[in-house]
């Protein structure tokens, strides 16, 4: 899929179906909130979710004391739903509407974090931008919080297929510059009541 059809697919998505309705909806991150807890940063850490458009977690760092929080997204739809739900608890948020396989970074990060945006990279060529990406953008001794399927996950999601991923097979895509600091299995129930079966790893960048 192009770089352009991947946005035209999630601005769709976002313009015809409501918040709730999407299978990865969560109203609270607690998980994500878990990860980045134990990476020991403090309110003033720069933390960067990369496919968080409609995402809750903004408004949990906000509520939780950070003052330097970036969202990026293919969809502009989805940051619209953040910005309106957020209002002026939401004024210091930056927002980037970008592909994250093209996108350039301009700043450095102490947290990178990545609930459920990386398994839609099917092709090892994203894969690689991706994680060039995040040697850029990811300070050294910072960290990387990704949230993927798991290897008994779901092998589609939003009519796309995914790739499912455990902590190896992450640890392989950002190279050795990233070491494992934990893994977590996570079992989501959708706003249907399914369960999907996700993996969270998280690493460290040497200093």
């Amino acid at each position: 899929m192009s770089d352009v059809e991947r946005q035209a697919h999630w601005e769709n998505v976002y313009r015809t179906r409501r918040e709730g309705e999407v299978s990865w909806f969560q109203d609270s991150p607690e998980i994500s909130l878990d990860l980045i807890a134990a990476t020991g940063v403090g309110p003033d850490a720069s933390i960067i979710d990369i496919g968080g458009g409609a995402s809750r977690l903004p408004d949990a760092l906000v509520a939780a004391g950070f003052s330097s929080i970036t969202v990026l997204d293919l969809s502009e739809e989805a940051m619209h739903v953040s910005k309106a739900r957020l209002g002026e608890r939401g004024a210091t948020v930056k927002w980037i509407a970008a592909d994250v396989t093209i996108w350039q970074p301009m700043e450095v990060y102490d947290v990178w974090h990545d609930r459920a945006a990386f398994h839609f990279l099917t092709d090892p060529k994203d894969r690689g931008a991706y994680a060039e990406r995040v040697l850029r953008a990811v300070r050294p001794g910072g960290h990387v919080i990704i949230g993927t399927f798991a290897p008994d996950g779901p092998e589609r999601c939003s009519g796309l297929p995914v790739v499912r991923h455990d902590a190896d097979s992450l640890g392989k895509v950002l190279g050795p510059s990233f070491a494992l600091a934990e893994t977590r299995g996570h079992a989501h129930r959708t706003p249907t009541g399914a369960i999907q079966q996700f993996q969270f790893s998280r690493f460290r960048r040497s200093e």
